[in-house]
């Protein structure tokens, strides 16, 4: 069988753009009061959560097009880092009631996104010229 790296990593921004899509649009229905509050008890400015919509609204968009995928996938997964060590840093070493690791989820992202960063958006992305892409 013939391999199709570009139809793979299309694929692959598709699934990360897509699913965080979701989370991005469910931050605009119902707003980032939570997160505003978690930023606050760690001593940090509230208005930081405004930046969950570049990272799950703009960004996700991004990768799902390929315009720079390469810089929007290291957005990506500093967001999910962020959101990692944020809201779920006492899951990090535990497993989820199933067995599996507690942040899988969250890894995932992340992983993707790193794994975006190191191959580009492949031939399927808008933009292909470019270093970040």
């Amino acid at each position: 069988m013939k391999k199709n790296q570009d139809l793979g990593l299309l694929i692959l921004r598709l699934t990360l753009g897509g699913l965080m899509l979701f989370h991005g649009i469910a931050k605009i229905i119902y707003g980032v009061g939570g997160i505003q509050g978690m930023l606050s008890a760690k001593g940090l400015p509230g208005f930081f959560a405004y930046g969950v919509y570049i990272g799950e609204v703009i960004i996700p968009i991004l990768l799902i097009i390929g315009f720079r995928t390469r810089i929007a996938a290291v957005i990506f997964a500093f967001n999910m880092l962020v959101a990692m060590l944020l809201a779920h840093s006492g899951d990090i070493f535990s497993l989820s009631k199933h067995g599996g690791w507690a942040v899988e989820l969250i890894a995932l992202f992340l992983f993707g996104a790193i794994a975006l960063f190191f191959t580009g958006g492949g031939k399927y992305a808008l933009s292909t010229t470019n270093k970040w892409d």
